[in-house]
């Protein structure tokens, strides 16, 4: 007779308890994640405070705005403006309804930025974006040609193409500015404040139609003033120069990708003072310029091209880099200088 059936009914004692098969407990995790091959395709435009606002039905009658977390199995990767996900979940866009990106699709570009240049971590400030447009005012405030240059930096680095946008055009001629970057060969348009709004509009338009543009710039050059022109319903806040430090305030506080009217979408960007650099190497910045691209060849190991053996230098006396070679390096190396500098200097150029 068992011990459950001397017992009195009703009681149990330490007999009465069941072995599981398994001592470890429930059944064995597996490493296999779930395949999600129902998952809907999405576009993030915003991210706030761990959720992420994804376009679903791009291009579409049935586009709808969808509020989505991170799921648990991305484990660390980040989700930012610009990627591509895949989502899982309630996909409706319906008020008080969460979403769960599953997939993080391959990044095309990543443009990259660290907090200094003694931060070893890089972090992703935008994903698939096709240009960087780098803001800056012609005056008040005067350009800040270090910042410039850093974004110039990140941008080849990021595989990008640069486009250089000078505001404020009717406070002093743009070509005093552009002479600064003039050897590299920058794509640049001009605009400026008149009485029937914001002329060159239609040059910039046309530059970003059909792509997907980042908006970058210290504050007070008038980025959100551009931004609210280009995409009408925008709303994007905006300020005005302290006359006494000469830095404007930051009014757009938050990234977000607008659809512009003609196609493509502008990414703008809170305003910012550094843009550190530390993730780029030289060579990132060399390949922005093919004329100079060869002569790296004859460098010594572990050349920083910025030193009395740079083969660069040989390279462009012998005219090898063309007509432009003296002032192209010129270029390249106040690049380089850029990207070693800790400190953004306030100075036009």
């Amino acid at each position: 007779m068992s011990p459950r059936q001397r017992g009195p009914v009703g009681r149990f004692d330490e007999d009465d308890v069941r072995i599981r098969p398994n001592r470890r407990g429930s059944r064995p995790r597996t490493k296999d994640r779930p395949a999600h091959a129902d998952a809907v395709a999405g576009f993030v435009v915003a991210v706030d405070r761990g959720r992420s606002t994804c376009l679903v039905g791009e291009g579409g009658a049935h586009a709808r705005l969808v509020t989505a977390m991170r799921a648990r199995e991305l484990g660390r990767q980040g989700v930012v403006v610009g990627d591509r996900v895949g989502l899982v979940g309630d996909v409706t866009g319906a008020t008080d309804t969460l979403a769960r990106i599953v997939r993080i699709d391959e990044r095309r570009t990543s443009l990259r930025r660290s907090a200094d240049d003694t931060d070893p971590i890089e972090r992703v400030v935008v994903a698939n974006a096709d240009q960087l447009v780098v803001v800056t005012a012609v005056a008040d405030p005067a350009p800040r040609s270090r910042l410039v240059d850093r974004c110039l930096v990140a941008a080849y680095d990021a595989g990008m193409t640069p486009l250089l946008c000078l505001t404020k055009g009717d406070l002093r001629p743009a070509s005093e500015v552009l002479d600064t970057w003039a050897p590299l060969g920058l794509d640049a348009v001009v605009t400026s404040r008149g009485p029937d709004g914001l002329a060159g509009l239609d040059a910039v338009r046309e530059r970003l139609a059909g792509r997907v543009s980042v908006l970058v710039g210290h504050s007070g050059v008038g980025k959100s003033t551009l931004v609210n022109a280009l995409v009408p319903d925008a709303a994007r806040a905006t300020g005005h120069v302290n006359a006494v430090t000469g830095r404007g305030r930051h009014t757009s506080t938050s990234m977000a990708a607008l659809a512009l009217p003609g196609g493509g979408w502008v990414v703008d960007t809170p305003g910012v003072r550094s843009f550190g650099l530390a993730h780029v190497a030289p060579e990132s910045v060399l390949r922005a310029f093919p004329d100079l691209l060869p002569g790296e060849a004859e460098c010594p190991r572990g050349c920083t091209h910025d030193e009395a053996d740079c083969a660069l230098d040989a390279w462009v006396e012998q005219g090898r880099a063309g007509a432009a070679g003296p002032a192209r390096l010129q270029s390249f190396r106040r690049l380089l200088a850029a990207r070693r500098s800790t400190r953004d200097d306030a100075a036009a150029p």
